[in-house]
């Protein structure tokens, strides 16, 4: 059975130690010391994983991809959702209390 956690567009996500990422051509791909997987982050998985170096929240990382690109904010927040619950799942990031300013 998954443990699954409530995210939020306030949760605050950041990366797990352990991952080896290299960019080839344009996309991340990652290997997970831990678990021994590959993982394609793609372009923008790339760039969102870059962002969450730090903690960061959801609606942050929403906010910087729509400078960015011309996506609808409804869109933007499902996809990055999807996307970090993803992330949440294979255990390669994980959600802090709360961010250091």
């Amino acid at each position: 059975m998954l443990k699954t956690q409530q995210i939020t567009l306030e949760k605050a996500i950041v990366q797990r130690e352990g991952n080896i990422v290299s960019d080839m051509d344009g996309e991340k791909v990652m290997l997970s010391v831990q678990k021994g997987k590959y993982y394609n982050l793609g372009e923008l998985g790339g760039e969102i994983w870059d962002l969450m170096k730090e903690p960061v929240t959801i609606h942050e990382l929403v906010t910087t991809l729509q400078s960015q690109y011309d996506v609808e904010q409804a869109e933007c927040e499902e996809q990055v959702t999807d996307f970090i619950n993803q992330l949440l799942e294979q255990g390669l990031v994980k959600i802090e209390d709360r961010i250091n300013s």
